[in-house]
């Protein structure tokens, strides 16, 4: 019950709108055509938004006097609603993709994975190059290590490496990103 008290009021705090706002405080108020009408009280500023049917928004709420300005509230919630979801329509979520070799891969494997890999960096996703050692092939990470190294110098400039060849318990990783 009171988790529930704390986050409605928390709610209300966030939306600094007409009668949201504290009632002791003094705001320094736009205006719907933009025109500065000083320092007044809350009680005057809601009078004045009223008599023109609009709310009165708090802008700033961190400076001091805090700024309030005459709008249509919910035309201006709905058009940031608009704008946040254009935002997300239009961005591109970058994915990780893993490519494995093997310390012993043969020539055609090695550029069928390369291909692959740079198909990926042309679709704008990330590469995670692995390669992983079992029994005593562990004993030999150099040769995997060139391996890695050897790929990462085929992509060229077409990637940039944000991750060297590391070991990671028995499997050495590196990563790679589309040069944009």
């Amino acid at each position: 019950m009171e988790a529930m008290y704390i986050k409605s009021n928390k709610n209300k705090q966030n939306e600094l709108v007409n009668e949201g706002i504290p009632a002791n405080v003094k705001l320094l108020v736009i205006d719907d055509e933009g025109n500065n009408l000083g320092q007044i009280t809350r009680d005057e500023a809601l009078a004045k938004a009223h008599a023109k049917e609009l709310d009165l928004v708090v802008v700033s709420p961190d400076s001091k006097p805090m700024v309030a300005k005459f709008m249509d509230y919910s035309k201006f919630r709905y058009d940031q609603q608009r704008k946040l979801r254009e935002i997300k329509k239009n961005q591109h979520i970058v994915q990780v993709k893993e490519i494995r070799l093997s310390p012993t891969i043969d020539k055609h494997d090695f550029d069928t994975k390369l291909k692959q890999t740079l198909k990926f960096l042309a679709k704008g996703d990330k590469v995670k190059i692995s390669i992983r050692f079992f029994g005593r092939m562990i004993t030999h990470s150099d040769v995997g290590r060139d391996v890695i190294e050897r790929f990462i110098k085929e992509i060229g400039d077409r990637a940039i490496v944000e991750a060297r060849p590391k070991m990671d318990g028995r499997s050495m990783i590196a990563v790679v990103a589309p040069n944009t």
